[in-house]
């Protein structure tokens, strides 16, 4: 047979790698991996001192400043601060405590003196970001004002003084408010308005504490808010919105 040319043959083989899976895991385990790595933060936050934990809450409040106070860290500038921080909370933590047992001694007091049996229910003492806060709320059978009008009644003098008299003693400033119902009065605003009155009945209280010896230096505010600050929102014209506060103010921010 003749000789044949040579065809080269070419044969071709095909790899077959693993099938391709995308990069979503990736995605899900880097989120995994941040979640954990903000719980030991967290943990590790936890078990520091205070101070530490004012310096972290330092940081998140303003990075900015943060940083640039940590560049003073080792002339001490920095733990100044932060001590200073840290003493501030614990004074007000102290205070706090002070003003809570203080209101829990007044109403005692209030309770042993049989001119004030039918009114300590019309007392109240809450501990508010301004300080301790004291209200003497109008009730069914008494009232401390005369409808539509400043004056006081004999027993409202009496135990506005008796409360006086017992805040006279410290170095706190004093904020007296006046709050109303919603009931209008004539004009439409332009004439006498529950503004003139509240602020008339919260002067007619500061008066009484004057009178029961508390300095007159020590009154801070007399504030008159109407029906702005309603005691019972559901119910303006209710009886509990017809009050007066008396606050005694942290002595850090008097």
């Amino acid at each position: 047979m003749p000789d044949e040319e040579s065809v080269p043959v070419i044969v071709k083989k095909i790899k077959k790698g693993h099938a391709y899976h995308g990069g979503a895991w990736k995605v899900a385990y880097a989120d995994f991996v941040t979640a954990m790595m903000a719980l030991f933060i967290v943990l590790w936050v936890m078990s520091q001192n205070d101070e530490t934990k004012v310096a972290v809450a330092g940081y998140f409040k303003d990075p900015a400043g943060f940083s640039t106070k940590s560049r003073n860290l080792l002339d001490g500038k920095s733990n100044e601060i932060l001590n200073m921080d840290l003493d501030e909370i614990r004074r007000r933590e102290l205070e706090r405590e002070e003003l809570k047992k203080l209101g829990e001694k007044i109403s005692e007091e209030l309770s042993k003196n049989p001119d004030f049996a039918e009114l300590l229910d019309q007392v109240t003492f809450e501990i508010v970001d301004e300080g301790l806060r004291i209200e003497l709320v109008d009730g069914l059978d008494d009232i401390f004002f005369e409808v539509g009008t400043t004056v006081l009644n004999d027993k409202a003098k009496l135990l506005i003084r008796k409360i006086g008299s017992s805040l006279a003693k410290l170095p706190n400033k004093i904020v007296v408010e006046g709050h109303t119902d919603s009931r209008p009065f004539p004009g439409d605003g332009q004439g006498y308005t529950n503004f003139d009155l509240s602020a008339g009945r919260a002067n007619a209280a500061r008066q009484e504490l004057v009178f029961s010896g508390m300095s007159e230096l020590k009154i801070d505010e007399v504030r008159g808010y109407a029906d702005r600050r309603l005691r019972d929102q559901n119910d303006p014209y209710s009886l509990v919105n017809r009050r007066i506060s008396i606050i005694v103010k942290y002595s850090i921010n008097s």
